[in-house]
């Protein structure tokens, strides 16, 4: 008997690393210390010692039951953006820069081809971030996991000074509300999408003419990474007072996180047209609009509070950052809350 037997192929991990350190090192940034393949990733402080004041901002997340539609499509190239987008997203929140990231995947079986895969997803979102991937792990779990599962994770580590930190403390009534546009679900509420629809490969290839595309690729379409966007404002010299990113929860959940006692969201549904998978959702699984609100993201994927007068060159710098924006709605007296109307 040996480990092979009992269902961890050591060797297999080596051909994972192997495979994935073309990838990884794509991601490097000056601030990378040593390569790959060592017991911790090291990260130079030397340019954010010479910040003002310099507070650390970290995030942790996953993909949730998204990777069920990634094992259905057999499609695992795409599924590290998501990964880094929800753990990258949260620390651009909060006006950070994310300095680097780590990953970590369970699985039943080490497939090398296939790990290295879900690496070459992760790679692009670190890249797409601009941070740093300096280590992961990589768990095979026989026994515990199905042997062509598995589940995906990160952290994610920035920096931001701390005269730049977004505290929705400043939120006022006037103030403008400012939508980025999603690329779809993203990656939350599946549980609830995969109740709705059916879950086969049949079901997923089926081709819908309001979709412009299959549903399983509208559903596998990674989360937006909005890191590049958030910057294009600030170089524009706007200050952002509050910033929500819309994941788990949805309206109802995250925006009243940026707002201070006092403030309500008031958002305006005609501000924008909702893409047509959340249409199909609340069709198919007569799911009420509350509840739509209060679950997905509705094509909103961040919400950013400005003061009025910079309403038109927030939406401006977002827009040169290659993503779209649009005036949301306006903050409002009242208690502290989001109304919808």
């Amino acid at each position: 008997m040996d480990y092979k037997n009992a269902g961890v192929d050591i060797e297999a991990g080596y051909a994972s690393v192997e495979l994935m350190k073309e990838h990884v090192k794509k991601t490097f940034r000056p601030e990378v210390l040593g390569g790959i393949g060592g017991f911790s990733g090291a990260f130079s402080l030397s340019k954010i010692k010479d910040m003002e004041d310099p507070v650390l901002l970290s995030g942790t997340d996953g993909c949730g039951t998204k990777v069920k539609v990634a094992f259905l499509l057999d499609k695992h190239d795409t599924i590290g953006i998501d990964c880094v987008a929800m753990c990258v997203n949260d620390v651009a929140c909060a006006g950070g820069e994310p300095l680097f990231f780590l990953d970590y995947i369970a699985c039943g079986k080490n497939y090398p081809e296939k790990i290295a895969t879900i690496v070459k997803g992760v790679a692009e979102g670190c890249m797409q971030a601009g941070c740093a991937l300096v280590g992961g792990e990589t768990a095979e779990h026989p026994g515990l996991m199905p042997e062509d599962e598995y589940d995906l994770a990160g952290f994610s580590v920035g920096v931001v000074e701390k005269k730049d930190l977004i505290t929705g403390q400043d939120i006022k009534p006037g103030d403008a509300l400012i939508g980025i546009a999603s690329s779809g679900v993203h990656s939350n509420g599946f549980s609830l999408v995969r109740k709705v629809f059916e879950m086969t490969k049949e079901s997923l290839n089926t081709y819908y003419e309001e979709l412009g595309t299959t549903l399983g690729e509208a559903l596998i379409a990674p989360t937006k990474i909005y890191v590049k966007a958030l910057k294009s404002v600030k170089d524009a010299g706007v200050k952002i007072k509050g910033c929500s990113h819309i994941t788990g929860g949805g309206f109802y959940e995250n925006i009243p996180r940026m707002l201070p006692e006092g403030a309500l969201a008031s958002v305006m549904k005609s501000s924008y047209e909702v893409p047509a998978i959340f249409k199909m959702l609340q069709k198919k699984g007569n799911i009420t609009e509350e509840m739509m609100y209060n679950t997905f993201n509705m094509g909103v994927g961040m919400v950013l509070c400005v003061d009025a007068a910079d309403a038109d060159a927030t939406i401006e710098a977002i827009k040169a950052a290659g993503e779209d924006a649009f005036a949301l709605g306006v903050i409002k007296a009242g208690e502290k809350g989001v109304e919808i109307c």
